[in-house]
């Protein structure tokens, strides 16, 4: 058991490992000693051109902002539609679930001329806001389903105690719901960043400028325009992840209690 842990480590790491090697070495040695070398000395001088070329500050500023809004929002919107749903027990409960659940089936490809000719008349398009508008209501679709199945299970008795004690229904989903789901939100709050923070295609479709662009939409753009050198081009691997896994580990214990929670009543 403990060695095909081991072996599964080493496989999902070994990616990783070689592309941070090879971004620490100089082009000079990568020609001389290929990929697999390990580097004489750390070499930032393809992190430092890559940063400068596709101005990587900015790219990753707009993927926080970006990332950051529609984890927010969407956590916000989910909660209340699940609370709809899943406590208030509206008409066509079941019927909504459904709508939300093929909404999220639905591929981008099929999604991406709608999207670009709403954003284009609404005068949205090649902003921020058209992206993060998208992304919050396709991952509050996901969340919504999700919290709903939670919130159905939700005790009454506290519910109805805060009702005596005249608390309305908002006082109790924010006093008591959010407070009680909290490990249940954070979960959700981790995956929407990080989710959108990997997403492609769509800004890729609807962020066309320099500066409103994305950092995997930088690094598509950039290797399929212009001709980088190999660590240059592992520098931008690098780049383009260590954010997402910075945000993961800082969020671990979070998402640690939040699975935990579920685990145990």
């Amino acid at each position: 058991m403990l060695w095909s842990v081991i072996v599964l480590a080493v496989v999902m790491l070994a990616p990783f490992v070689i592309v941070a090697m090879n971004a620490l070495k100089s082009p000079t040695q990568y020609a001389a000693e290929g990929p697999l070398a390990l580097p004489d000395g750390i070499s930032l001088q393809g992190l430092a051109d890559f940063w400068d070329r596709v101005d990587f500050g900015q790219k990753l500023l707009n993927s926080f902002v970006i990332s950051g809004s529609v984890a927010v929002l969407a956590v916000v919107v989910s909660v209340l539609n699940a609370y709809a749903l899943g406590i208030g027990r509206i008409r066509g409960r079941l019927w909504i679930l459904i709508a939300f659940l093929v909404a999220n089936t639905l591929p981008q490809e099929a999604l991406v001329y709608p999207l670009y000719f709403l954003a284009k008349e609404s005068g949205l398009y090649d902003t921020q806001l058209s992206v993060i508008i998208i992304f919050t209501i396709v991952q509050a679709a996901f969340g919504t389903y999700l919290l709903s199945s939670t919130f159905t299970g939700f005790p009454g008795e506290l519910l109805e105690a805060a009702r005596i004690d005249g608390a309305n229904k908002w006082q109790a989903l924010v006093r008591i719901v959010v407070p009680i789901s909290r490990p249940t939100l954070g979960v959700l709050f981790v995956f929407f960043f990080i989710w959108t923070w990997n997403e492609f295609f769509l800004p890729l479709v609807l962020l066309i400028s320099n500066d409103t662009q994305t950092v995997p939409v930088a690094l598509g753009v950039l290797q399929g325009q212009r001709l980088m050198d190999a660590t240059m081009t592992s520098a931008s691997a690098l780049l383009g992840v260590i954010p997402a896994i910075a945000f993961f580990l800082i969020f671990q214990h979070t998402l640690t209690r939040g699975i935990t929670a579920g685990a145990v009543k």
